[in-house]
């Protein structure tokens, strides 16, 4: 999944991927043939949440 955000050309945002049972891959839109960062599903769970309860916020 692509965020709208990142328009034509890529923008500044990453893109996940379903259909790996367990992880979840994350890939950098600037650099798209770059391998993808694995995560499991329970550290992107963790890392969503963090992200809506302002966890990383400056």
């Amino acid at each position: 999944m692509r965020s709208s955000y990142s328009g034509h050309d890529g923008g500044d945002c990453i893109e996940v991927a379903p259909g790996i049972p367990g992880y979840v891959p994350i890939g950098d839109t600037k650099t798209p043939h770059s391998p993808a960062l694995m995560v499991t599903h329970t550290a992107w769970s963790t890392f969503i949440s963090g992200v809506k309860d302002g966890d990383f916020t400056t």
